[in-house]
């Protein structure tokens, strides 16, 4: 079966997305829940600003699907668990794949999966387990017409910084997002990289697949609206934020001020203007 059709409910006219992140009480550590502690409220306030999607786990997709009316947000589903966002690592890594993911996302009427391709320092068989769930899952979701987001995400050691920090090296990403293509990503969800102006070449490594860079860990206003739109400016087709959405004062106003960076071209100052209510 053909993505298209799912594809089509993800993306705007002009091939541009953004995706809510809010999946990461997934991941079984309790920082991330700060600004989503009541799930049910947390999705209610992002469909009232109506991004493109929202990004949920299997057992919080209900929410988002119980809402009537024909203009709510498309879910993305999370089909890995991993424990690898600590700031002490567990002697034992892993990525696992939920049950069946491909059928769950269809009966939840699911737009697209996503799944980590991680690549952390000495940690070579966690990435070779990333691996093998891409490829069992591209197979699935070939099968029946479901969008494989990839999620190429190149990390610090450790010790360096602790706990899920980004390391923006290009030379580390690019190769990443390309073999996330490789494997049959139809969307990358791609790392920043440290030189927001290199981020042409992470665009050029997807081969033509629509680039969604992540947000990262909190920043300031001024900050990730102006990065957002430099992103914009060098061939991104959106963005996958959490953190700098659930995490703010307020989400819908922030949801608004990106979505009009994404779609509309805003600048970082007409995105503030939006934010403050101007």
């Amino acid at each position: 079966m053909s993505v298209t059709a799912r594809l089509n409910r993800l993306f705007s006219e002009q091939g541009k997305c953004f995706d809510v992140a809010i999946d990461h009480g997934f991941f079984n550590e309790y920082s991330f829940l700060a600004g989503i502690e009541n799930m049910k409220a947390a999705i209610e306030t992002i469909v009232r600003a109506n991004p493109d999607a929202i990004q949920l786990s299997v057992g919080q997709a209900e929410h988002l699907q119980a809402i009537r009316g024909k203009e709510k947000p498309s879910l993305v589903l999370r089909t890995d668990v991993a424990n690898v966002y600590g700031t002490k690592l567990p002697s034992h890594l892993f990525s696992e794949l939920i049950h069946n993911p491909v059928e769950q996302a269809v009966r939840l009427d699911a737009a697209c999966v996503v799944v980590n391709l991680l690549l952390l320092p000495g940690q070579p068989e966690l990435h070779r387990q990333c691996v093998q769930n891409i490829s069992k899952l591209k197979t699935d979701c070939e099968r029946y017409g479901m969008p494989l987001m990839v999620e190429p995400l190149v990390m610090l050691p450790n010790e360096q910084k602790g706990g899920y920090m980004v390391d923006g090296d290009i030379t580390k990403i690019v190769p990443l997002v390309r073999q996330g293509t490789e494997l049959g990503a139809d969307i990358i969800k791609a790392d920043p990289c440290d030189n927001v102006e290199d981020y042409h070449k992470v665009v050029e490594a997807a081969s033509g697949k629509p680039v969604l860079p992540r947000g990262g860990g909190r920043a300031s206003d001024e900050e990730i609206l102006s990065r957002t739109y430099a992103l914009m400016e060098q061939g991104a087709s959106g963005i996958v934020y959490g953190r700098n959405v659930i995490q703010h004062d307020n989400p819908e106003a922030m949801t608004r001020a990106f979505m009009a960076v994404v779609h509309q071209g805003a600048t970082p100052e007409q995105a503030i203007a939006i934010l403050k209510g101007a």
